[in-house]
C-alpha cells in the first residue's frame, strides 16, 4: 500500500507558505489536510528532522527554514520517504524459483523500477515548493 505521507507534507508546506503571517497550530492544519493532528505532527517531526521546517516545543506553528524556491519535492519526498516501506512498485516476494519466469522475475523488475523511480525522483527534484504554492495562490484568485 502506497503511502500517502509525501502528499500531506506538501500540503504542510503549502499552507505554511501561503500563510507566512499566521503560526499555524497542528489542528488548525489537520483541519486543512481533514485528518488527525497527531498524523501532522509526526509528518512535522519527519520535516523538522530533514531540516525544511523548524519547530519550537511548547510554542504552536512551525516555519520553513529556507525560501520555498531552494525546497524541492525531492526534498520533501526524501523527508518523509520510509526507505524501503513506500517503494514507488513493490516486487511480490517468494516467486516460484521452480518456473523459468518465477525464477528471473525480481532480477528484471528490480532493474526496470529502479530506473522508473530514479526518473520520479529526477522530475520531484525539478519542482519547487514556490511553483507549488504559486499554482495554489493562481486557483485561489
Amino acid at each position: 500500500m502506497t503511502s500517502n505521507r509525501f502528499a500531506v507534507a506538501v500540503h504542510i508546506l503549502t499552507l505554511l507558505e501561503t500563510n507566512k503571517t499566521e503560526r499555524l497550530t497542528s489542528d488548525w492544519i489537520a483541519g486543512s489536510v481533514n485528518t488527525n493532528p497527531v498524523v501532522i505532527r509526526r509528518i512535522m517531526g519527519l520535516l523538522n528532522k530533514a531540516g525544511l521546517v523548524a519547530t519550537n516545543a511548547g510554542v504552536a506553528g512551525a516555519t520553513l527554514t529556507r525560501q520555498a524556491s531552494e525546497i524541492t519535492l525531492l526534498d520533501i519526498y526524501s523527508a518523509v520517504h520510509n526507505q524501503g516501506q513506500d517503494e514507488l512498485f513493490a516486487i511480490h516476494e517468494k516467486p516460484n524459483p521452480d518456473c523459468s519466469v518465477g525464477r528471473h522475475i525480481q532480477s528484471s523488475l528490480e532493474s526496470a523500477f529502479s530506473e522508473a523511480q530514479k526518473a520520479m525522483e529526477n522530475k520531484l527534484a525539478d519542482i519547487t515548493l514556490e511553483q507549488i504554492s504559486q499554482d495554489i495562490v493562481n486557483k485561489m484568485n
